[in-house]
Protein backbone atom coordinates (compact mmCIF):
# COMPACT_ATOMS: atom_id res chain seq x y z
CA UNK A 1 0.00 0.00 0.00
CA UNK A 2 1.06 3.27 -0.31
CA UNK A 3 2.88 5.50 1.96
CA UNK A 4 1.21 8.47 1.42
CA UNK A 5 -1.45 10.03 3.34
CA UNK A 6 -4.94 10.22 1.17
CA UNK A 7 -6.60 13.63 1.53
CA UNK A 8 -9.94 11.65 2.95
CA UNK A 9 -11.64 14.79 4.23
CA UNK A 10 -11.43 16.84 0.87
CA UNK A 11 -13.73 13.31 -0.88
CA UNK A 12 -15.94 13.44 2.28
CA UNK A 13 -17.02 17.22 2.12
CA UNK A 14 -18.41 16.22 -1.03
CA UNK A 15 -20.76 13.32 0.09
CA UNK A 16 -18.50 11.19 -1.50
CA UNK A 17 -16.19 8.21 -0.59
CA UNK A 18 -11.96 8.04 -0.83
CA UNK A 19 -10.56 6.24 -3.54
CA UNK A 20 -8.87 3.64 -1.39
CA UNK A 21 -12.66 3.88 0.31
CA UNK A 22 -14.11 2.70 -1.98
CA UNK A 23 -11.71 -0.11 -2.82
CA UNK A 24 -11.65 -1.52 0.65
CA UNK A 25 -16.18 -0.83 -0.03
CA UNK A 26 -15.83 -2.96 -2.80
CA UNK A 27 -13.33 -5.90 -1.95
CA UNK A 28 -13.57 -8.68 0.28
CA UNK A 29 -11.76 -7.20 3.64
CA UNK A 30 -7.69 -7.27 3.36
CA UNK A 31 -7.67 -8.78 0.24
CA UNK A 32 -6.41 -6.15 -1.70
CA UNK A 33 -3.23 -4.97 -2.64
CA UNK A 34 -1.66 -1.99 -4.50
CA UNK A 35 0.74 -2.23 -7.95
CA UNK A 36 2.92 0.16 -9.48
CA UNK A 37 2.42 3.12 -6.27
CA UNK A 38 5.67 4.59 -6.89
CA UNK A 39 4.84 5.61 -10.63
CA UNK A 40 5.39 9.10 -11.14
CA UNK A 41 4.54 11.83 -14.19
CA UNK A 42 7.36 12.72 -16.09
CA UNK A 43 6.43 16.26 -17.32
CA UNK A 44 8.10 19.52 -17.18
CA UNK A 45 5.46 21.62 -19.05
CA UNK A 46 3.38 24.47 -16.56
CA UNK A 47 5.82 24.34 -13.35
CA UNK A 48 4.46 20.09 -13.65
CA UNK A 49 8.27 19.56 -12.93
CA UNK A 50 8.17 21.12 -8.95
CA UNK A 51 4.57 19.30 -8.72
CA UNK A 52 4.28 15.86 -6.42
CA UNK A 53 0.69 13.80 -7.96
CA UNK A 54 1.63 10.89 -5.78
CA UNK A 55 0.50 7.09 -7.49
CA UNK A 56 0.07 10.03 -10.58
CA UNK A 57 -3.57 9.96 -9.26
CA UNK A 58 -4.42 6.55 -10.06
CA UNK A 59 -4.35 3.53 -7.37
CA UNK A 60 -4.01 0.06 -8.97
CA UNK A 61 -4.09 -3.52 -7.92
CA UNK A 62 -5.66 -7.02 -7.03
CA UNK A 63 -8.15 -8.03 -4.48
CA UNK A 64 -10.79 -10.74 -4.32
CA UNK A 65 -14.44 -10.03 -4.18
CA UNK A 66 -16.68 -13.10 -2.92
CA UNK A 67 -13.76 -14.61 -2.62
CA UNK A 68 -12.66 -14.57 -6.42
CA UNK A 69 -9.77 -12.51 -7.65
CA UNK A 70 -10.25 -9.25 -9.46
CA UNK A 71 -8.32 -6.29 -10.63
CA UNK A 72 -9.21 -2.81 -9.49
CA UNK A 73 -8.27 0.86 -10.00
CA UNK A 74 -9.56 3.77 -8.58
CA UNK A 75 -8.80 7.22 -10.04
CA UNK A 76 -8.09 10.01 -6.93
CA UNK A 77 -10.11 13.51 -7.34
CA UNK A 78 -7.70 14.81 -4.94
CA UNK A 79 -4.60 14.38 -6.78
CA UNK A 80 -5.06 16.75 -9.77
CA UNK A 81 -8.47 16.12 -9.80
CA UNK A 82 -7.99 12.51 -10.92
CA UNK A 83 -6.72 13.85 -14.03
CA UNK A 84 -5.05 10.93 -16.80
CA UNK A 85 -1.40 11.58 -18.41
CA UNK A 86 1.25 9.53 -19.65
CA UNK A 87 1.86 7.10 -16.56
CA UNK A 88 -2.16 7.46 -15.59
CA UNK A 89 -3.13 5.79 -18.31
CA UNK A 90 -0.22 3.26 -18.77
CA UNK A 91 -0.86 2.22 -14.92
CA UNK A 92 -4.31 1.09 -15.51
CA UNK A 93 -3.35 -0.79 -19.07
CA UNK A 94 -0.74 -2.48 -17.74
CA UNK A 95 -3.60 -3.52 -14.91
CA UNK A 96 -6.18 -4.37 -17.60
CA UNK A 97 -3.35 -6.39 -19.06
CA UNK A 98 -2.37 -8.59 -15.80
CA UNK A 99 -5.63 -9.00 -15.95
CA UNK A 100 -6.24 -10.76 -18.90
CA UNK A 101 -3.29 -12.89 -18.58
CA UNK A 102 -4.34 -13.95 -14.59
CA UNK A 103 -8.13 -14.45 -16.34
CA UNK A 104 -9.89 -11.87 -13.48
CA UNK A 105 -12.48 -9.04 -13.92
CA UNK A 106 -11.15 -5.41 -14.19
CA UNK A 107 -13.52 -2.91 -12.19
CA UNK A 108 -12.67 1.12 -12.56
CA UNK A 109 -13.79 3.43 -10.16
CA UNK A 110 -14.03 6.46 -12.27
CA UNK A 111 -13.39 9.78 -11.11
CA UNK A 112 -11.93 12.32 -13.25
CA UNK A 113 -11.96 15.75 -14.51
CA UNK A 114 -10.31 14.24 -17.60
CA UNK A 115 -7.31 14.34 -19.73
CA UNK A 116 -3.76 16.23 -18.05
CA UNK A 117 -3.99 19.35 -20.13
CA UNK A 118 -0.35 19.95 -18.92
CA UNK A 119 1.16 16.78 -20.70
CA UNK A 120 -0.64 17.49 -24.23
CA UNK A 121 -0.05 14.47 -26.65
CA UNK A 122 1.57 12.27 -23.52
CA UNK A 123 -1.95 12.56 -21.56
CA UNK A 124 -3.82 11.20 -25.26
CA UNK A 125 -1.74 8.30 -25.64
CA UNK A 126 -2.55 7.47 -21.76
CA UNK A 127 -5.86 7.09 -22.89
CA UNK A 128 -5.39 5.45 -26.59
CA UNK A 129 -3.11 3.05 -24.38
CA UNK A 130 -5.86 2.64 -22.13
CA UNK A 131 -8.46 2.07 -24.79
CA UNK A 132 -6.55 -0.56 -26.76
CA UNK A 133 -6.55 -2.57 -23.32
CA UNK A 134 -10.26 -2.10 -22.75
CA UNK A 135 -10.56 -3.31 -26.50
CA UNK A 136 -8.26 -6.53 -25.81
CA UNK A 137 -9.98 -7.16 -22.58
CA UNK A 138 -13.40 -7.44 -24.06
CA UNK A 139 -15.03 -10.82 -24.38
CA UNK A 140 -11.78 -12.50 -22.48
CA UNK A 141 -12.42 -11.03 -19.22
CA UNK A 142 -15.84 -8.87 -17.47
CA UNK A 143 -14.70 -4.96 -17.55
CA UNK A 144 -17.34 -3.07 -14.89
CA UNK A 145 -16.94 0.79 -14.78
CA UNK A 146 -17.83 2.21 -11.51
CA UNK A 147 -18.72 6.56 -12.16
CA UNK A 148 -17.78 7.61 -8.83
CA UNK A 149 -17.54 11.56 -9.63
CA UNK A 150 -17.24 13.66 -12.63
CA UNK A 151 -16.11 11.92 -16.24
CA UNK A 152 -15.35 14.35 -18.74
CA UNK A 153 -14.15 14.08 -22.43
CA UNK A 154 -11.83 11.57 -22.60
CA UNK A 155 -12.73 9.98 -19.56
CA UNK A 156 -16.13 8.56 -20.74
CA UNK A 157 -14.71 6.36 -23.40
CA UNK A 158 -12.83 3.85 -21.04
CA UNK A 159 -15.93 3.18 -19.55
CA UNK A 160 -18.10 3.25 -22.89
CA UNK A 161 -16.18 0.13 -23.86
CA UNK A 162 -16.84 -2.12 -21.09
CA UNK A 163 -19.21 -4.41 -20.45
CA UNK A 164 -21.32 -2.86 -17.34
CA UNK A 165 -21.62 0.66 -15.83
CA UNK A 166 -22.64 1.84 -12.81
CA UNK A 167 -23.89 5.43 -11.84
CA UNK A 168 -24.97 6.78 -8.47
CA UNK A 169 -27.62 9.45 -7.88
CA UNK A 170 -26.03 13.54 -7.39
CA UNK A 171 -22.49 11.97 -7.98
CA UNK A 172 -21.80 10.01 -10.67
CA UNK A 173 -21.66 12.67 -13.94
CA UNK A 174 -20.63 11.83 -17.64
CA UNK A 175 -20.44 14.47 -20.65
CA UNK A 176 -18.01 14.61 -23.44
CA UNK A 177 -18.13 18.23 -23.29
CA UNK A 178 -18.99 19.71 -19.96
CA UNK A 179 -21.49 22.35 -18.78
CA UNK A 180 -18.75 25.20 -19.23
CA UNK A 181 -18.20 24.29 -23.10
CA UNK A 182 -21.88 23.93 -23.55
CA UNK A 183 -22.86 27.46 -22.93
CA UNK A 184 -19.62 29.08 -24.43
CA UNK A 185 -20.65 26.69 -28.05
CA UNK A 186 -24.24 26.96 -27.37
CA UNK A 187 -25.28 29.59 -25.03
CA UNK A 188 -27.49 26.84 -23.14
CA UNK A 189 -27.39 27.20 -19.42
CA UNK A 190 -27.50 23.27 -18.32
CA UNK A 191 -26.31 22.00 -14.76
CA UNK A 192 -23.76 19.09 -15.04
CA UNK A 193 -26.76 16.51 -13.09
CA UNK A 194 -29.03 17.74 -16.23
CA UNK A 195 -26.40 17.09 -18.76
CA UNK A 196 -24.69 13.86 -17.44
CA UNK A 197 -26.17 12.88 -14.33
CA UNK A 198 -27.17 9.07 -13.15
CA UNK A 199 -30.75 9.29 -14.01
CA UNK A 200 -29.97 11.14 -17.40
CA UNK A 201 -27.89 8.00 -18.11
CA UNK A 202 -30.21 5.45 -16.73
CA UNK A 203 -33.26 6.46 -18.60
CA UNK A 204 -32.68 8.64 -21.33
CA UNK A 205 -29.18 7.50 -22.95
CA UNK A 206 -28.96 3.97 -21.96
CA UNK A 207 -25.10 4.36 -21.32
CA UNK A 208 -25.99 3.15 -17.41
CA UNK A 209 -26.44 -0.20 -16.74
CA UNK A 210 -27.51 0.25 -13.02
CA UNK A 211 -28.34 3.26 -11.05
CA UNK A 212 -28.16 3.54 -6.95
CA UNK A 213 -29.00 5.72 -4.89
CA UNK A 214 -25.56 5.82 -2.95
CA UNK A 215 -21.62 4.12 -3.21
CA UNK A 216 -22.71 1.67 -1.01
CA UNK A 217 -25.80 0.51 -2.88
CA UNK A 218 -24.13 0.40 -5.84
CA UNK A 219 -20.53 -1.82 -4.53
CA UNK A 220 -23.48 -4.26 -3.33
CA UNK A 221 -24.92 -4.19 -7.15
CA UNK A 222 -21.37 -4.94 -8.20
CA UNK A 223 -20.84 -7.80 -5.77
CA UNK A 224 -24.20 -9.29 -6.91
CA UNK A 225 -23.51 -8.89 -10.66
CA UNK A 226 -20.27 -10.80 -10.21
CA UNK A 227 -21.63 -13.62 -8.74
CA UNK A 228 -24.02 -14.10 -11.91
CA UNK A 229 -21.15 -14.30 -14.25
CA UNK A 230 -18.48 -16.37 -15.29
CA UNK A 231 -14.94 -14.07 -14.99
CA UNK A 232 -13.00 -14.87 -17.65
CA UNK A 233 -14.15 -16.32 -21.58
CA UNK A 234 -14.14 -19.92 -20.38
CA UNK A 235 -15.00 -20.79 -16.81
CA UNK A 236 -18.07 -22.77 -16.19
CA UNK A 237 -20.32 -21.35 -13.90
CA UNK A 238 -21.00 -24.58 -11.44
CA UNK A 239 -24.35 -24.36 -10.41
CA UNK A 240 -25.62 -23.52 -7.03
CA UNK A 241 -25.90 -26.37 -4.12
CA UNK A 242 -29.18 -25.25 -3.33
CA UNK A 243 -31.56 -23.04 -4.89
CA UNK A 244 -35.36 -22.73 -4.25
CA UNK A 245 -38.34 -22.32 -7.00
CA UNK A 246 -42.18 -22.88 -5.17
CA UNK A 247 -43.25 -24.81 -7.99
CA UNK A 248 -46.64 -24.96 -6.40
CA UNK A 249 -47.12 -21.43 -5.94
CA UNK A 250 -45.69 -20.05 -9.44
CA UNK A 251 -47.07 -22.45 -11.71
CA UNK A 252 -50.62 -21.41 -10.13
CA UNK A 253 -49.80 -17.97 -11.05
CA UNK A 254 -48.31 -18.41 -14.62
CA UNK A 255 -51.63 -20.00 -15.58
CA UNK A 256 -53.47 -16.27 -15.02
CA UNK A 257 -50.77 -14.25 -16.24
CA UNK A 258 -52.02 -13.61 -19.83
CA UNK A 259 -55.03 -11.08 -19.76
CA UNK A 260 -58.14 -12.40 -21.64
CA UNK A 261 -58.50 -9.34 -23.71
CA UNK A 262 -55.04 -9.74 -26.56
CA UNK A 263 -54.68 -6.15 -26.83
CA UNK A 264 -54.26 -5.83 -22.53
CA UNK A 265 -50.91 -4.92 -21.36
CA UNK A 266 -49.28 -7.31 -19.09
CA UNK A 267 -45.86 -7.25 -17.26
CA UNK A 268 -43.81 -9.83 -18.52
CA UNK A 269 -41.76 -9.78 -15.18
CA UNK A 270 -44.17 -11.84 -13.67
CA UNK A 271 -43.35 -14.78 -16.44
CA UNK A 272 -40.13 -14.76 -15.73
CA UNK A 273 -40.41 -14.61 -12.10
CA UNK A 274 -42.83 -17.76 -12.32
CA UNK A 275 -40.05 -19.95 -14.73
CA UNK A 276 -36.80 -18.52 -13.02
CA UNK A 277 -35.44 -19.75 -9.32
CA UNK A 278 -36.93 -17.81 -6.24
CA UNK A 279 -35.82 -13.94 -6.30
CA UNK A 280 -32.56 -14.32 -9.18
CA UNK A 281 -33.61 -12.42 -12.06
CA UNK A 282 -31.08 -9.55 -11.37
CA UNK A 283 -32.40 -6.97 -14.06
CA UNK A 284 -29.87 -4.94 -16.56
CA UNK A 285 -31.01 -1.37 -17.82
CA UNK A 286 -33.94 -1.30 -16.22
CA UNK A 287 -34.82 1.95 -16.25
CA UNK A 288 -34.15 2.39 -20.16
CA UNK A 289 -36.08 1.80 -23.45
CA UNK A 290 -38.87 -0.49 -20.81
CA UNK A 291 -40.26 -1.91 -23.71
CA UNK A 292 -38.10 -4.66 -23.28
CA UNK A 293 -36.70 -6.64 -20.37
CA UNK A 294 -33.18 -7.89 -20.07
CA UNK A 295 -31.02 -9.75 -17.06
CA UNK A 296 -29.43 -12.89 -15.45
CA UNK A 297 -31.36 -15.36 -13.60
CA UNK A 298 -30.74 -18.66 -12.39
CA UNK A 299 -32.54 -21.68 -13.37
CA UNK A 300 -31.84 -24.80 -10.94
CA UNK A 301 -29.05 -23.12 -9.68
CA UNK A 302 -27.66 -21.92 -13.23
CA UNK A 303 -26.97 -18.80 -14.80
CA UNK A 304 -28.56 -17.49 -17.70
CA UNK A 305 -29.65 -14.63 -20.06
CA UNK A 306 -33.04 -13.17 -19.81
CA UNK A 307 -34.27 -11.29 -22.99
CA UNK A 308 -38.18 -10.65 -22.89
CA UNK A 309 -40.54 -8.00 -24.74
CA UNK A 310 -42.97 -6.26 -22.11
CA UNK A 311 -46.26 -5.63 -23.12
CA UNK A 312 -46.71 -3.28 -20.11
CA UNK A 313 -44.97 -0.93 -22.04
CA UNK A 314 -45.94 0.17 -25.82
CA UNK A 315 -46.99 -3.29 -25.97
CA UNK A 316 -43.78 -4.41 -26.07
CA UNK A 317 -43.03 -2.73 -30.14
CA UNK A 318 -39.31 -2.88 -30.33
CA UNK A 319 -37.87 0.54 -30.79
CA UNK A 320 -34.48 2.20 -31.84
CA UNK A 321 -33.42 2.48 -27.91
CA UNK A 322 -35.10 -1.40 -27.34
CA UNK A 323 -33.25 -2.78 -29.88
CA UNK A 324 -29.94 -1.66 -28.82
CA UNK A 325 -30.81 -2.86 -25.15
CA UNK A 326 -31.25 -6.62 -26.31
CA UNK A 327 -28.76 -6.57 -29.24
CA UNK A 328 -26.29 -5.31 -26.86
CA UNK A 329 -27.25 -8.22 -24.11
CA UNK A 330 -27.13 -11.04 -26.21
CA UNK A 331 -24.18 -10.48 -27.29
CA UNK A 332 -22.67 -10.23 -23.94
CA UNK A 333 -24.13 -13.90 -23.37
CA UNK A 334 -22.95 -14.91 -26.19
CA UNK A 335 -19.57 -13.96 -26.03
CA UNK A 336 -19.36 -15.58 -22.37
CA UNK A 337 -21.23 -18.23 -22.87
CA UNK A 338 -24.20 -17.94 -20.97
CA UNK A 339 -27.54 -19.73 -22.47
CA UNK A 340 -30.38 -17.16 -23.82
CA UNK A 341 -33.88 -17.88 -22.22
CA UNK A 342 -36.38 -15.82 -25.06
CA UNK A 343 -39.67 -14.47 -23.99
CA UNK A 344 -41.40 -13.09 -27.32
CA UNK A 345 -44.42 -11.08 -26.86
CA UNK A 346 -44.17 -8.31 -29.78
CA UNK A 347 -46.59 -6.74 -32.38
CA UNK A 348 -43.81 -4.99 -33.97
CA UNK A 349 -41.34 -2.51 -34.64
CA UNK A 350 -42.52 1.05 -34.06
CA UNK A 351 -43.74 3.04 -37.23
CA UNK A 352 -43.52 6.41 -37.62
CA UNK A 353 -41.29 8.99 -39.15
CA UNK A 354 -39.45 9.43 -35.71
CA UNK A 355 -38.09 5.99 -36.09
CA UNK A 356 -37.34 5.63 -39.61
CA UNK A 357 -35.63 8.61 -39.38
CA UNK A 358 -33.74 7.89 -35.88
CA UNK A 359 -32.84 4.43 -38.23
CA UNK A 360 -34.58 1.88 -37.15
CA UNK A 361 -33.86 -0.20 -40.11
CA UNK A 362 -29.97 -0.21 -38.71
CA UNK A 363 -30.90 -0.98 -34.89
CA UNK A 364 -33.29 -3.54 -35.90
CA UNK A 365 -30.73 -5.49 -37.70
CA UNK A 366 -28.66 -5.56 -34.59
CA UNK A 367 -30.71 -7.56 -32.87
CA UNK A 368 -30.95 -10.17 -35.76
CA UNK A 369 -27.31 -9.66 -36.24
CA UNK A 370 -26.92 -10.74 -32.80
CA UNK A 371 -29.32 -13.50 -32.42
CA UNK A 372 -27.85 -15.13 -35.52
CA UNK A 373 -24.44 -14.58 -34.37
CA UNK A 374 -24.82 -16.39 -31.40
CA UNK A 375 -23.77 -19.73 -30.68
CA UNK A 376 -25.48 -20.41 -27.12
CA UNK A 377 -27.90 -22.47 -26.17
CA UNK A 378 -31.34 -20.27 -27.68
CA UNK A 379 -34.94 -21.44 -26.24
CA UNK A 380 -37.46 -18.87 -26.85
CA UNK A 381 -40.98 -19.21 -25.55
CA UNK A 382 -43.79 -16.85 -27.47
CA UNK A 383 -46.36 -16.14 -24.79
CA UNK A 384 -48.58 -14.20 -27.13
CA UNK A 385 -47.80 -12.18 -30.19
CA UNK A 386 -44.93 -12.54 -32.94
CA UNK A 387 -45.97 -10.28 -35.46
CA UNK A 388 -43.94 -9.62 -38.67
CA UNK A 389 -39.94 -8.64 -38.89
CA UNK A 390 -39.99 -8.74 -35.00
CA UNK A 391 -41.36 -12.37 -34.93
CA UNK A 392 -38.13 -13.36 -36.26
CA UNK A 393 -35.89 -11.05 -35.01
CA UNK A 394 -36.60 -12.16 -31.90
CA UNK A 395 -34.91 -15.38 -31.63
CA UNK A 396 -37.31 -17.13 -33.71
CA UNK A 397 -36.39 -20.59 -35.52
CA UNK A 398 -35.01 -18.98 -38.72
CA UNK A 399 -32.32 -17.28 -36.49
CA UNK A 400 -30.87 -20.21 -35.39
CA UNK A 401 -33.30 -20.94 -32.24
CA UNK A 402 -32.76 -24.53 -30.62
CA UNK A 403 -36.02 -24.54 -29.42
CA UNK A 404 -39.28 -22.41 -29.87
CA UNK A 405 -42.42 -23.48 -28.08
CA UNK A 406 -46.04 -21.01 -28.15
CA UNK A 407 -48.31 -21.11 -25.55
CA UNK A 408 -51.63 -21.64 -26.90
CA UNK A 409 -53.36 -17.97 -27.32
CA UNK A 410 -50.01 -17.60 -29.47
CA UNK A 411 -51.04 -15.15 -32.43
CA UNK A 412 -47.97 -15.99 -35.06
CA UNK A 413 -48.38 -13.50 -38.03
CA UNK A 414 -47.37 -11.06 -40.92
CA UNK A 415 -49.47 -8.93 -38.57
CA UNK A 416 -52.38 -8.78 -36.42
CA UNK A 417 -55.66 -9.10 -38.06
CA UNK A 418 -56.90 -5.90 -38.12
CA UNK A 419 -53.83 -4.43 -39.95
CA UNK A 420 -54.33 -7.41 -42.46
CA UNK A 421 -58.15 -6.96 -43.39
CA UNK A 422 -57.06 -3.53 -43.76
CA UNK A 423 -54.89 -4.46 -46.85
CA UNK A 424 -56.78 -7.36 -48.01
CA UNK A 425 -60.06 -5.93 -47.44
CA UNK A 426 -60.13 -2.18 -47.61
CA UNK A 427 -62.88 -1.36 -49.31
CA UNK A 428 -65.43 -3.64 -47.81
CA UNK A 429 -64.18 -2.59 -44.58
CA UNK A 430 -65.15 1.26 -45.47
CA UNK A 431 -68.70 -0.27 -46.23
CA UNK A 432 -71.00 -0.25 -42.92
CA UNK A 433 -73.18 -3.23 -45.20
CA UNK A 434 -70.13 -5.73 -45.25
CA UNK A 435 -69.81 -5.42 -41.44
CA UNK A 436 -70.74 -8.99 -41.12
CA UNK A 437 -68.52 -10.12 -44.39
CA UNK A 438 -65.47 -8.47 -42.32
CA UNK A 439 -66.39 -10.05 -39.32
CA UNK A 440 -66.19 -13.68 -41.26
CA UNK A 441 -62.41 -12.86 -42.66
CA UNK A 442 -61.16 -11.46 -39.28
CA UNK A 443 -62.20 -14.79 -37.36
CA UNK A 444 -60.71 -16.81 -40.82
CA UNK A 445 -57.75 -15.25 -40.52
CA UNK A 446 -57.66 -15.39 -36.36
CA UNK A 447 -58.67 -19.51 -37.33
CA UNK A 448 -56.02 -20.04 -39.90
CA UNK A 449 -53.34 -17.98 -40.12
CA UNK A 450 -52.42 -16.73 -36.96
CA UNK A 451 -53.00 -20.10 -34.79
CA UNK A 452 -49.70 -21.20 -33.45
CA UNK A 453 -50.84 -24.71 -34.81
CA UNK A 454 -49.79 -23.54 -38.61
CA UNK A 455 -45.89 -22.83 -37.16
CA UNK A 456 -46.16 -26.34 -35.17
CA UNK A 457 -47.12 -27.77 -38.85
CA UNK A 458 -44.35 -26.31 -40.73
CA UNK A 459 -41.80 -26.98 -37.51
CA UNK A 460 -41.13 -23.48 -36.56
CA UNK A 461 -41.91 -24.11 -33.43
CA UNK A 462 -40.92 -27.24 -31.08
CA UNK A 463 -44.49 -27.10 -29.29
CA UNK A 464 -47.41 -25.80 -28.19
CA UNK A 465 -47.26 -25.58 -24.23
CA UNK A 466 -49.40 -24.63 -21.48
CA UNK A 467 -47.84 -22.34 -19.78
CA UNK A 468 -47.51 -24.14 -16.81
CA UNK A 469 -45.03 -26.23 -18.29
CA UNK A 470 -42.69 -23.65 -19.49
CA UNK A 471 -40.00 -24.02 -16.60
CA UNK A 472 -39.71 -28.00 -17.50
CA UNK A 473 -39.58 -27.47 -20.72
CA UNK A 474 -36.76 -24.87 -20.30
CA UNK A 475 -35.00 -26.98 -18.09
CA UNK A 476 -35.37 -29.93 -20.10
CA UNK A 477 -33.91 -27.86 -23.28
CA UNK A 478 -30.87 -26.38 -21.65
CA UNK A 479 -29.88 -29.89 -19.75
CA UNK A 480 -30.17 -31.38 -23.50
CA UNK A 481 -28.31 -28.27 -25.12
CA UNK A 482 -25.10 -28.02 -21.90
CA UNK A 483 -22.57 -29.62 -24.69
CA UNK A 484 -23.61 -27.66 -27.31
CA UNK A 485 -20.85 -26.81 -30.37
CA UNK A 486 -21.54 -25.04 -33.68
CA UNK A 487 -18.91 -25.51 -36.10
CA UNK A 488 -20.74 -24.85 -39.27
CA UNK A 489 -19.22 -21.03 -39.33
CA UNK A 490 -17.98 -20.04 -42.69
CA UNK A 491 -14.65 -19.04 -42.69
CA UNK A 492 -13.93 -15.24 -42.21
CA UNK A 493 -12.37 -12.86 -40.14
CA UNK A 494 -15.21 -11.69 -38.36
CA UNK A 495 -18.74 -10.29 -39.70
CA UNK A 496 -19.80 -6.13 -40.17
CA UNK A 497 -22.45 -6.26 -37.50
CA UNK A 498 -24.71 -3.15 -38.55
CA UNK A 499 -23.83 -0.54 -35.91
Amino acid sequence: MSNYTYNVEKQHEKGKLHAIERINALCDKDSFFEIYSAARHQCTNFGMDKKEIPYDGVITGFGKINGKKVAVYAQDFTVQGGSLGKVHGQKIAELINKAIEARCPVIGLNDSGGARIQEGVDALCGYGELFYQNVRASGTVPQISIIAGPCAGGAVYSPGITDFIFAVDKISQLFITGPKVVKSVLSMDITAEELGGAEIHSTKSGVAHFRSATEAECYEQVRKLLDYIPHYYGEEIVAEAKFKYDESKKTKKIATVLPEESKKGYDIREVIDCVVDDDSFFEVMKEFAQMSVVGFAKIEGKTVGIVANNPATWGGLLNCDSSDKIARFVRYCDAYNIPLVTFVDVPGFLPGPDEEQKGIIRHGAKVIYAYSEATVPKVSVITRKAYGGAYIAMCSKHLGADFVYAWPKAEIAVMGAEGALGILYAKEMKDPAQAEFVAQKSQEYKDTIMTPTIAAERDYISAIINPEETRDRIVKSLDFLSNKKENNAPCKKHGNIPL
